[in-house]
């Protein structure tokens, strides 16, 4: 499994809105500037479908990352499965300085395991930004 954490400084609740809500995820969800997320939908519940598309800006590349829901625990625990068979946890941890979102992943084959990370990071990273730069 490949791992990426970071501790965003944000109540959990404001943590967990953000994370799944689908007006927040087409926010946040791109590695980097010429990504975005022009379409998300989010049934968060076991046995719940996910559906976002990732597209380049230039139009050049779109996919859908998809999946359902395996496992989820408000405010803590999220576990889901790509169309693909890959399995995804995401741990949510409040602590004093904030809360540390882990995520590990099976690795995919058509990238090397080293530049998933760095993009699952991108991501995170991303995500921690909006997190703490956001109002709701």
């Amino acid at each position: 499994m490949i791992k990426v954490q970071s501790t965003i400084k944000a109540p959990i609740e404001k943590i967990w809105q953000l994370w799944t809500s689908p007006e927040h995820i087409t926010q946040w969800n791109n590695a980097s500037e010429d990504w975005f997320t022009p379409y998300a939908e989010n049934d968060l519940e076991i046995g719940g479908r996910f559906k976002f598309t990732m597209a380049s800006k230039d139009g050049a590349m779109s996919f859908d990352f998809e999946g359902m829901y395996t496992d989820v625990i408000n405010y803590s625990f999220i576990a889901y499965k790509l169309e693909d068979g890959r399995k995804i946890n995401v741990s949510f941890e409040p602590q004093k300085k904030g809360v540390i979102i882990t995520e590990k992943f099976d690795p995919e084959t058509e990238n090397t395991e080293v530049l998933q990370q760095q993009g699952w990071q991108a991501i995170l990273d991303n995500f921690k930004k909006y997190a703490e730069n956001t109002v709701v």
